[in-house]
């Protein structure tokens, strides 16, 4: 009998993440003896401050910590990321109601697209932008609509383009600054046209906030924005801000009856994090600012030497970017496309290079670097590059 064991329709048009495929391609040449110097995924390689690590054992200790946590997040956990915003963004939330902790923000992308989106409703998404997005959307049910990031607009939405190409039927836009992939910064008026733009065509705007504290003297929140609670949220994490990638603790921040929707969706998809991740979560949101600015320090000196290596591939760079990464564009004699420079490198050198088109067409000739990888390394990548140029 044939089977009937088919995918559902929801996944047609979203394939394996391009990360989950290429590692273990990567791994594969290392099991061969092949080394490989992997500057893709932005997982940070520090650990996160010791009184984190050391608050999850004594409370992973207790005998009373096992149990499941409250659907909406341990107080400890809220009260922290309030005071957070309070402190660093200059927003004032109520944890009790306009504070919601997710098992990372990569979650709460996928929580809201379901939340708000029914079949064919359409979603504003960038180009280039996080592969998530359109993902999201798409398993949701939604339409991406895609809105262009363009160097010669400093890498910002072009708010008129979008109104002639037509915002009808646009239920949800989602948006990040600083920008990944290409490290562009918000100026300081931009928020307040994102918040203008949504309130003018009835668009719910989610921002998407995880890069705020990396190579940035100026970590801003969209909420801080004058009526922004009425039109938006906001998702942020201390998977980059503070080492904690592999703990997918994050937020997402709004009016109490955006997050009481989303608890609709939430509560029947998961039952809360672990007690003691939320209570270390908590000890690394209330650490003050030397943290930020030792880690920073490591990115700077990490720059220089990613900044090295993209002269030595020829590559042209923004010199002001934030964020994990460097977005470069491809040497102009070079005649394939950024899958082919990846290649070459990854395949002569043994240096994996991310191409900028999986985040869209608009980043077909460019790559990206991460600088989850210490200076030592970043230069190791630049021997291997120069012994094959």
């Amino acid at each position: 009998m044939e089977s009937k064991f088919t995918v559902s329709e929801r996944l047609s048009g979203v394939g394996e993440y391009y990360f989950s495929k290429k590692n273990r391609e990567i791994a594969d040449m290392r099991a061969a003896g092949t080394e490989v110097i992997n500057l893709g995924i932005g997982s940070p390689d520090l650990p996160p401050h010791k009184s984190v690590v050391e608050t999850l054992a004594a409370e992973a200790s207790k005998s009373t910590t096992h149990v499941y946590a409250p659907y909406n997040g341990a107080a400890v956990l809220r009260n922290a990321f309030a005071d957070w915003y309070g402190r660093h963004y200059g927003v004032k939330l109520d944890p009790n109601g306009e504070v919601l902790p997710l098992i990372g923000s990569k979650e709460g992308i996928m929580h809201v697209c379901m939340t708000y989106l029914n079949k064919g409703d359409k979603a504003l998404i960038p180009n280039p932008g996080y592969p998530t997005y359109r993902s999201a959307v798409t398993i949701a049910g939604g339409v991406c609509v895609e809105y262009k990031l363009l160097p010669e607009n400093n890498w910002l939405p072009d708010f008129e383009q979008m109104e002639r190409d037509g915002v009808e039927g646009v239920k949800l836009m989602l948006v990040n600054y600083p920008n990944m992939p290409t490290g562009a910064k918000a100026p300081k008026d931009m928020f307040a046209k994102l918040v203008a733009f949504a309130k003018k065509h009835g668009i719910l705007l989610v921002h998407d906030n995880p890069y705020s504290f990396i190579r940035n003297s100026r970590p801003e929140s969209l909420m801080a924005v004058e009526g922004a609670m009425d039109t938006a949220l906001e998702l942020n994490s201390l998977s980059k801000s503070h080492n904690m990638a592999g703990w997918r603790i994050g937020v997402v921040v709004g009016k109490k009856e955006r997050l009481s929707e989303i608890m609709r969706f939430k509560s029947n998809m998961d039952s809360g994090m672990f007690l003691p991740m939320q209570s270390a979560g908590a000890v690394a949101l209330g650490l003050g600012d030397d943290w930020y600015a030792q880690l920073n320090a490591t990115y700077r000196e990490r720059e220089k030497a990613g900044k090295e290596l993209l002269d030595v591939l020829g590559c042209k760079y923004d010199e002001e970017q934030a964020g994990l990464f460097l977005w470069a564009r491809l040497p102009e004699g070079f005649e394939g496309n950024c899958y082919d420079f990846s290649d070459k490198y990854l395949y002569n050198a043994g240096v994996f290079l991310t191409p900028g088109a999986i985040f869209g067409s608009v980043g077909e000739r460019y790559i990206r670097i991460c600088l989850c990888a210490p200076v030592e390394t970043l230069r190791r990548a630049k021997e291997k590059v120069m012994a094959v140029k």
